[in-house]
């Protein structure tokens, strides 16, 4: 079993370079580093008891993300467990999203009487393999990447698994919805450069778009070989 050693500081560190993606007041903490399972709280130990290496490192990677970014809205030391759905269970008041590829771990945060959800996902460019493209893209966005030069390719698909995968955290938790990659087609007219927003639209009747302030924009960066993708939903002031 896993154990703790409270001697272990945590690398995490608050991003202002993601917090772009999202509202200026909702914080965002990111990790380069292997995260270490000595660095969890006893309460989360029990998730990776039995958990590979490489799965503990993920795990707490994400959480000592989300911890740095809730102290700075002056929730400390918050035990994150997992909900049956495998969700995170933030604490009272603070809504999130946690997102983890190879090299690099994000967490988002923000007080739930400013933001109703929030999505982050991150991607390796390259790691979106061809033989599964079928699986994450409609027939029109199938179309869009064969209209683009070879070199392109690789980050464009990458752009739409990304921002599905936000779309799909966002809204999440307030519909318990699943959807289906097809399920959204991405609208890339304007998209290019290495920053910028992403239009998605619904290719069936979903449960959130009931949401005041429930748009299907999806804001992206492309940073260091990697796509990171955000979506928010605002709380209504109405």
């Amino acid at each position: 079993m896993w154990t703790p050693s409270q001697s272990v500081r945590s690398p995490a560190r608050l991003s202002a370079q993601f917090q772009v993606l999202f509202p200026r007041h909702a914080i965002v903490a990111e990790m380069r580093e292997a995260g270490d399972g000595a660095t969890l709280l006893p309460a989360e130990l029990e998730y990776i008891a039995r958990a590979v290496p490489k799965r503990v490192q993920e795990f707490a990677a994400g959480r000592a993300c989300a911890r740095l970014a809730m102290a700075s809205l002056g929730v400390a030391d918050f035990a994150l467990r997992v909900a049956a759905d495998r969700q995170p269970v933030w604490p009272t008041g603070i809504v999130g999203s946690i997102s983890h590829t190879s090299g690099l771990c994000l967490a988002v945060v923000a007080e739930q009487t400013r933001v109703a959800a929030l999505g982050i996902d991150c991607e390796v460019v390259g790691h979106v393999n061809a033989d599964i493209w079928e699986t994450i893209c409609t027939a029109a966005e199938l179309a869009w990447l064969a209209s683009l030069p070879a070199p392109l390719q690789a980050a464009a698909v990458a752009l739409l698994f990304s921002a599905k995968e936000a779309v799909y955290k966002c809204q999440y938790p307030l519909t318990g919805e699943w959807l289906d990659f097809h399920d959204l087609e991405a609208q890339p007219d304007g998209v290019g450069g290495a920053r910028g927003t992403l239009t998605l639209a619904a290719t069936r009747a979903l449960k959130f778009q009931d949401y005041p302030k429930a748009h299907l924009k999806v804001e992206y960066l492309l940073h260091d070989g990697y796509i990171i993708t955000g979506m928010t939903i605002e709380r209504s002031r109405s």
